[in-house]
């Protein structure tokens, strides 16, 4: 067990890929981990792979009133949020030209709307010493071509945490965030090999991360041994960003 033994964390988005991980990950430490997914079949499917205290949460984090409705559950439940995962998001190409009111919408009301709200409705369950990652994308500082929205809706996760981490401060609350570069997911997957070829090129490590990797940084900066960090950012990239 780890640092987090019988802290209660919730993780929005936490049914696959990253967020599958982050929550294994925390359940295996023996933090009782809450988690949501839109799909009843993803839920089912995640809990199956999870060892340890998990408890699915059937739910929309793009809608406020289902945020309220989840977090109210938590506080019935477990009376309190030790940790809170925000990763639930969307990503999807649309170059300049192509972007259009329904695209920038989706993306910026999943990806930033949500979270905000989501931490809002938390913080009356968040003691001192509680810890917030957000997981957003090393997107938040390169520029690529079809994914402008995507890129600007995780800068604003950025800045949202250097905010948040000065809010929040003296309520004793941490903010961070975790920015992966490409993650072999099942989404990603799916690609072509010359894609996958290409990406592998640009990390200096020589291939994608793998969602546990990611996870591992979660669980870093969600438990005790990070109390010292505040409104950072930690790139799980294999080093495609500094270079």
């Amino acid at each position: 067990m780890g640092n987090i033994e019988k802290k209660i964390a919730v993780v929005l988005g936490g049914a696959k890929g990253i967020g599958l991980a982050i929550s294994q990950r925390l359940a295996s430490e023996g933090a009782i981990t809450w988690f949501t997914s839109r799909r009843e079949a993803d839920l089912e499917s995640a809990k199956s792979k999870i060892a340890g205290s998990a408890m699915p949460l059937r739910a929309d984090v793009s809608d406020k009133n289902e945020l309220s409705r989840i977090m109210q559950t938590i506080a019935d439940k477990s009376s309190q949020i030790d940790v809170l995962i925000i990763n639930a998001g969307m990503s999807e190409y649309a170059t300049l030209e192509e972007v259009d009111e329904t695209h920038f919408d989706q993306t910026f009301g999943l990806n930033v709307r949500s979270p905000l709200f989501a931490l809002q409705a938390a913080l009356p369950l968040m003691k001192p010493g509680s810890s917030v990652v957000l997981i957003g994308s090393i997107a938040d500082v390169i520029g690529t071509p079809g994914y402008g929205v995507y890129g600007a809706s995780k800068a604003a996760l950025r800045s949202f945490a250097r905010t948040w981490t000065r809010e929040l401060a003296g309520r004793g609350i941490r903010v961070n965030v975790v920015a992966p570069g490409p993650v072999d997911t099942e989404m990603m997957a799916k690609v072509s090999d010359e894609v996958r070829k290409g990406l592998n090129s640009a990390i200096p490590l020589g291939r994608m991360a793998r969602p546990e990797e990611v996870a591992n940084a979660v669980f870093f900066l969600a438990g005790d041994e990070s109390s010292y960090i505040a409104g950072a950012e930690i790139c799980v990239d294999g080093g495609m960003t500094q270079g």
